[in-house]
């Protein structure tokens, strides 16, 4: 729908009393997942209405809609979806007017009030970033959360640099696909691994694709920063895979263990390594600036893996829990 479409006479948007969307209150298999009607939300100070174009799919959704939903800060029923683009709807008390071109993530997002599976989000304004660019809504839709996690963790957090040959451990996800596209760009190395072998023609972006047996430690030298997006299962041998003087940065948890018991640094993490994590909670209008003029400068297209219409909801959800869709999964309306 255009913005001309959705605006009356006088620039006010003619916004509709209800909407569509997928509410959660228990834990839900992909195959049950269906779109409910609901009302629109009301504005209030210091948040806006986003008319929701597209979003991304990420795993943190699926961990919510199939255990986390349990948990009691989890403010139920929610609408999952921690990032969207699309256009204030109702720009309420804030700096934006209305009809601009936003993306937003994060913050809460899906968790402590509605996300972003719906027609409509209603976002505190501090999560919430105007864009100029002119990409689809599905390739923008591809970038917020997976881009703004892919950025700080190279170069916020492994402060990678054009002579650093990279370890990416998990690469073929679409976190793991935008850290070789960045970092290939920047003119590192790369050296990118999956641990499926029919993968591995998916990781021709990297310099050096890798099968992953669980342990890598003695198979390449030379890696001075390591982006760890399997986690812990795998967290301790890539902090080994590592020369001295070298980051591993702690972001995905893919192997499906998310925590270390009985970790001992001292023990652990080798003499001269250094260790950090990146968490994607914090994102700046700064950041999403520098990441769309890095995208434009270096003539990228986001990594887009598949794209499900809005009422194709369930099998968009069944496409994310079986791994089907190599890529970022995004959701149009």
């Amino acid at each position: 729908m255009s913005v001309a479409s959705l605006l009356k006479k006088g620039g006010v948007f003619m916004i509709p009393k209800t909407m569509k969307a997928v509410i959660l209150t228990a834990p839900t298999q992909a195959e049950q997942v269906t779109l409910t009607e609901c009302p629109v939300p009301q504005v209030r100070p210091g948040w806006v209405l986003v008319k929701v174009h597209a979003f991304g799919m990420n795993h943190s959704e699926q961990i919510l809609r199939l255990s986390e939903i349990r948990a009691d800060y989890i403010q139920k029923p929610i609408i999952p979806g921690i990032e969207c683009v699309g256009e204030i709807a109702d720009a309420s008390d804030s700096h934006f007017q209305n009809g601009q071109k936003v993306v937003a993530l994060m913050g809460g997002m899906g968790r402590s009030f509605h996300g972003s599976y719906a027609e409509y989000a209603l976002l505190p304004v501090h999560h919430v970033f105007g864009v100029t660019s002119d990409l689809a809504w599905e390739q923008l839709a591809a970038i917020p959360e997976t881009y703004f996690t892919a950025w700080g963790s190279l170069f916020e957090c492994l402060n990678l640099k054009p002579s650093d040959t990279l370890l990416v451990r998990g690469g073929t996800c679409a976190l793991g696909y935008a850290a070789i596209q960045i970092a290939k760009a920047l003119g590192c190395n790369v050296i990118a691994t999956t641990h499926k072998e029919s993968k591995l023609h998916l990781l021709d972006g990297a310099d050096t694709a890798v099968l992953d047996t669980g342990k890598l430690d003695g198979t390449f030298f030379g890696v001075t920063k390591a982006l760890e997006l399997v986690g812990p299962k795998t967290f301790y041998d890539t902090l080994r895979c590592v020369e001295k003087g070298g980051i591993v940065c702690n972001t995905g948890i893919l192997g499906g263990i998310y925590g270390l018991n009985g970790f001992d640094p001292i023990k652990y993490i080798p003499n001269g390594v250094y260790l950090t994590g990146f968490h994607s909670n914090w994102p700046t209008q700064d950041v999403i600036n520098h990441i769309l003029a890095f995208l434009a400068e270096h003539h990228l297209t986001p990594c887009l893996g598949k794209s499900f219409a809005f009422p194709e909801i369930r099998d968009a959800c069944i496409a994310l829990d079986t791994g089907t869709v190599n890529g970022k999964i995004v959701v149009t309306m």
